[in-house]
């Protein structure tokens, strides 16, 4: 067997097991540590000045707007302070996921604990100017967040909503085989259904190549308004759905500081032992069967040791600590004694010296350089990242003598690219494809023969392509294929999404998280860039005929357009050789969320690579080829395209005109880089209005074929001086399980129907072409009869292809 990668941590060297315990000395550093952070947490809720209150407080001292979630805090801080010490006595390589919702607080007085903030922010020094400008800093304007995001050290993730930590945590240790991520799971978080799927994701761990996962489940028993189940489940009830899940669990549970803090340890040491040698049995002696990992359910008071009552309400272990536990402080002068008696009860005169630096009994606890959680590679993973080894694409790009004459299917193609990506990084493995069980259907089988299927669970014979160390990522769930490429991608490492176009839906709003978090980055200069997210998109709205009405969805699009132009792209490549040139750009591509839509079905070739590749860098170009316009000037009208079929569509209205209207001078354009269509000052790819007036013309009729809904290429170009004239189609919801041209035709998408367009919108041609559109509209009648009556498309259509 190969050297075994290195173990995650090591019951021989921990000082800190269950059999030697802690000593009295390093409990009382780890408490002294807590009570610092849970003192820099409250202090960042509620304190403009006055940090270390050296004078009385007063409701100047006191933001006037009180944001910021305390609840969470204390237990966060105390894994934050026990995940320190595992750190430094197991010398561990390790990051933390931080789940619970708005935990910026305690993460944010960790790392200015431990010194990693003020490497990155040397305004925010480790003293009391440093202390003064975190407090206020937080949730205030030109501050930070009060989640854990992108401006937070040793983040990977965007903490804004909840469900998406372990995804990301399992994400991170793929490939990762020294590293321990442990991950925080809110018992409010744990109710979501990403969350609930993610717990999965250990099926699909290898000990061998990966890294460990530790899920810290923080059971503080409260949402915003309202108790949480996993709180309200009895013990044994939790244990067997945890053990149901494939975890071991270890319990943490109290109140009085000090036993939990012996707790914690015990607990800690007993998760990390288990690891190390689930790991080395693993890699040692090559067992094959799952591993049951270990899980730590932490019952902490939720707004531990904050106020217990306010205004005679309990406020301590109740969701009213959720937020802010004392709001009228400004105004109130009994909640302000009450907040000055609850800071002072950390005793801050022992924690921080005259100068408002942390004393050093409170530190030795603590690791040191990259080892801190505030500092690790692993969560900036643009440091780690390495340039992904793309072949060239001669090798794989199909020979075009003329347009139209041969067909392909595009996906099958790349997936012969993506093979041998696969096959490049089979040694340094750091790119995996994910996607909810759709891998061979999408055509992407090629990978298959350089990897397998990632599974740790059972086999039987008749199973395929399952392997217990595989890179190709499967499983029926979207939210956990987008977690998992997240979680990769942030930690250094490259991949792809496969999805169904109108399945990709479901992870809408993961993909909001992740684009705010891609624009948030570029901002940060010691962020450094990490590979985009790629989506390919297929089995799409066009060709899910067979499948019908409820597969037929090609609204993602819109939906990542409406973000933040810097981040987003979007293509449409209309054959094979496009598309292999457009995968080209995106797999070496940093920081974008690039979507890619392209089919599996059969379809035209138009471009050899060479064109492909000059089309694919102007983004949207003419087809002199297809068009009439023989150095005429300007044009008579726009025949313009965006999408695979809408392009068969366009190239065979444009041979239908050239035959019954050779007079008629037609320009056929077509558009891959779907922000090409925006103003320049939009977006980087927008073309300035002159290119769009030399492409689109200012006043001639453009009738544009889309592969989506109509109304984005009207939203996209709606200031252009041409738009008056635009006239747009595609999906109009008119879907069914039909014939492959019955779904153009019922969207008014065919070429029947864009040679009718044309007639009506361009100036004095209705008049003289009234016999050419009437034949357009019997071809429409005549295959509405033709698939009732056979079942399939006419031989017209079935067979056509481009002549020239």
């Amino acid at each position: 067997m190969p050297d075994a990668p290195t173990t995650t941590g090591s019951p021989d060297s921990s000082t800190g097991s269950p059999d030697s315990g802690l000593g009295d000395d390093r409990i009382r550093a780890l408490d002294a540590h807590w009570r610092a952070a849970n003192y820099l947490a409250a202090g960042q809720i509620y304190l403009l000045t006055n940090p270390l209150l050296t004078e009385p407080l007063r409701p100047d001292h006191i933001k006037p707007r009180l944001l910021g979630h305390w609840g969470t805090s204390p237990g966060l801080n105390l894994v934050h302070t026990h995940l320190n010490r595992v750190i430094k006595d197991r010398d561990l390589d390790a990051i933390c996921v931080w789940g619970p919702g708005h935990g910026g607080p305690a993460v944010l007085a960790g790392s200015w604990l431990d010194g990693s903030y003020s490497e990155i922010y040397p305004d925010v020094s480790r003293d009391a100017a440093g202390m003064a400008r975190l407090f206020r800093q937080f949730s205030f304007p030109g501050g930070v967040p009060s989640h854990v995001a992108p401006e937070t050290p040793g983040s990977i993730h965007e903490g804004g909503e909840l469900g998406y930590s372990l995804a990301h945590a399992y994400g991170a240790a793929l490939d990762n085989p020294g590293l321990l991520v442990a991950c925080v799971i809110g018992d409010g978080e744990a109710e979501t259904g990403p969350l609930a799927g993610s717990w999965h994701a250990n099926k699909f761990l290898d000990p061998v190549h990966d890294g460990a996962v530790l899920p810290i489940l923080h059971l503080n028993g409260y949402k915003i308004a309202n108790p949480t189940v996993l709180a309200r489940l009895p013990e044994s009830e939790l244990d067997d759905l945890l053990r149901g899940y494939g975890h071991e669990p270890i319990h943490v549970a109290g109140d009085e500081p000090l036993q939990v803090h012996r707790s914690m340890a015990h607990a800690l040491d007993e998760a990390l032992d288990r690891i190390a040698l689930l790991q080395r049995t693993a890699r040692e002696e090559g067992i094959a069967e799952r591993p049951r990992w270990p899980v730590i359910v932490l019952r902490t008071p939720k707004g531990w040791t904050g106020p217990e009552e306010v205004d005679g309400l309990p406020v301590e272990g109740t969701w009213r600590a959720h937020q802010v536990p004392l709001p009228g402080v400004r105004e109130n002068p009994e909640h302000l004694r009450q907040l000055e008696r609850w800071l002072r009860s950390y005793r801050p005169e022992e924690l921080f010296d005259a100068d408002g630096r942390p004393r050093p009994d409170l530190l030795t606890e603590v690791p040191e350089g990259d080892r801190r959680l505030g500092a690790n590679p692993h969560a900036n993973g643009g440091l780690l990242l390495r340039s992904l080894p793309v072949p060239d694409l001669e090798r794989y790009a199909v020979p075009v003598d003329k347009p139209g004459a041969t067909l392909h299917e595009p996906t099958r193609v790349l997936g012969g690219l993506l093979e041998k990506v696969m096959e490049d990084t089979a040694d340094r493995r750091d790119f995996r494809v994910v996607g909810p069980d759709e891998t061979a259907s999408n055509r992407l089988e090629a990978l298959f023969r350089a990897t397998g299927k990632a599974w740790q669970e059972s086999m039987v014979p008749t199973d395929e392509h399952l392997s217990r160390n595989g890179r190709v990522m499967e499983i029926l769930s979207e939210h956990l294929c987008q977690g998992w490429l997240e979680g990769y991608l942030l930690t250094g490492r490259h991949g792809l999404f496969s999805c169904y176009e109108a399945f990709v839906h479901i992870v809408d709003s993961m993909v909001n998280q992740h684009i705010k978090w891609l624009k948030v980055s570029r901002s940060l200069p010691w962020r450094r860039p990490v590979a985009s997210l790629n989506y390919l998109l297929t089995s799409h709205v066009w060709r899910q005929d067979h499948n019908g009405f409820s597969h037929q969805d090609p609204g993602f699009v819109d939906h990542v357009l409406n973000k933040s132009p810097e981040v987003v792209r979007v293509y449409l490549p209309p054959d094979t050789n496009t598309l292999l040139s457009v995968a080209d750009h995106v797999l070496r591509s940093r920081d974008y969320v690039n979507v890619v839509v392209a089919g599996k079905q059969p379809c035209f070739d138009w471009l050899d690579l060479d064109q492909a590749r000059a089309h694919c860098a102007r983004g949207a170009g003419t087809w002199d080829w297809a068009g009439t316009e023989n150095g005429a000037g300007e044009p008579d009208v726009v025949l313009a395209a965006a999408g695979d079929v809408p392009t068969q569509e366009v190239v065979a209205a444009a041979g239908i005109l050239r035959r019954h209207l050779p007079d008629v001078a037609v320009r056929v354009v077509n558009v891959v880089d779907m922000t090409r269509l925006l103003p320049k000052e939009e977006h980087p790819h927008g073309m300035t209005d002159h290119e769009f007036d030399a492409l689109f013309t200012r006043d001639r009729p453009v009738i544009f074929a889309y592969h989506g809904y109509p109304w984005l290429v009207h939203r996209l170009s709606y200031r252009r001086a041409v738009h008056p004239h635009l006239h747009v189609r595609g999906y109009m919801e008119m879907g069914t399980t039909t014939t492959p041209f019955d779904m153009v035709v019922r969207n008014d998408l065919d070429r029947y129907r864009l040679v009718m367009d044309v007639i009506d919108r361009t100036p004095g041609l209705a008049a003289r072409a009234v016999g050419v559109r009437q034949r357009m509209q019997d071809a429409r009648t005549r295959h509405h009869a033709w698939i009732r009556e056979h079942g399939t498309d006419m031989p017209e259509v079935a067979e056509w292809s481009w002549t020239g």
